[in-house]
């Protein structure tokens, strides 16, 4: 599979390091200032880009696009990350590259496909889709799925000619979302905290989670600590360390684990 890619930031590079790494031929066009990715996280950037050739092109230059075009010729798929309106200008949007390289697959990452013209990133489709409280997310939940999707669709493409897909971010997190929009995640759902065996809770040093979900579980679960079954168990957990905790349920193969912190 031969790959032009002009999609920069998280998304596109994901996508594309996963399918260099399985063999793929991936040229990456970045514009003359580079990606922001690398500025951002250099030693993320540098990692994602082990199997991708990177040529700093600007495509606002009659050179630059006929650089750009004469590699079209000879690949199979063409992934962007930009508005559509940006692609058309420079007759890279789906319909033109139809027109002219009639065997490339056209792949487009964007924000929302229902309004693939509004700005957006991660934060912000997060917060729409509900995902976020008060405090900046863990890891970018939007690109990183979408990554995956796009992953996805790339390599069902690869063996046809011409075909066009669009990948949305903020769809995936209407997916990703749906747990929380039928209220079972919702705080006191059924996997938002009311259930006692299903939560998290502090300890001596630290915070576990503990997902004793099924019956045979919960029944252990409330055996070794010697609870009637429902009874809140955050007055025992507190006596010990989580890695205390991490110990006592692997000798009673019971799914806890004491939350990792990242740091630096």
């Amino acid at each position: 599979m031969r790959i032009v890619s002009l999609a920069q930031n998280v998304p596109g590079p994901v996508a594309v390091a996963r399918l260099a790494a399985e063999g793929a031929e991936a040229t990456k066009i970045e514009p003359p200032w580079g990606d922001q990715l690398e500025r951002l996280s250099k030693p993320w950037y540098d990692d994602l880009h082990r199997h991708v050739r990177v040529e700093r092109v600007d495509l606002k230059t009659a050179g630059g696009l006929a650089r750009v075009k004469a590699m079209l010729a000879a690949c199979d798929v063409l992934l962007a990350s930009q508005r559509p309106s940006a692609l058309q200008r420079l007759g890279l949007d789906a319909l033109s590259l139809r027109a002219a390289f009639p065997s490339v697959n056209h792949v487009s990452i964007v924000g929302d496909s229902a309004q693939p013209e509004e700005p957006g990133h991660d934060l912000t489709y997060q917060a729409r889709a509900g995902l976020l409280a008060d405090r900046m997310p863990l890891t970018l939940l939007a690109d990183m799925a979408g990554a995956e999707r796009a992953y996805g669709v790339i390599q069902d493409v690869a063996a046809r000619r011409g075909e066009s897909r669009v990948v949305g971010l903020y769809d995936t997190l209407r997916d990703l979302a749906a747990p929380l929009r039928h209220r079972l995640t919702c705080q006191g759902g059924p996997l938002g905290g009311a259930n006692p065996a299903y939560a998290i809770y502090p300890t001596l040093d630290g915070t576990i989670a503990v997902g004793a979900l099924e019956p045979h579980f919960r029944a252990r679960l409330y055996e070794g600590l010697g609870l009637a079954d429902g009874a809140d168990p955050s007055a025992i957990f507190i006596t010990k360390t989580a890695h205390e905790w991490e110990r006592w349920a692997a000798q009673r193969d019971l799914p806890l684990v004491a939350l990792k912190h990242q740091s630096g």
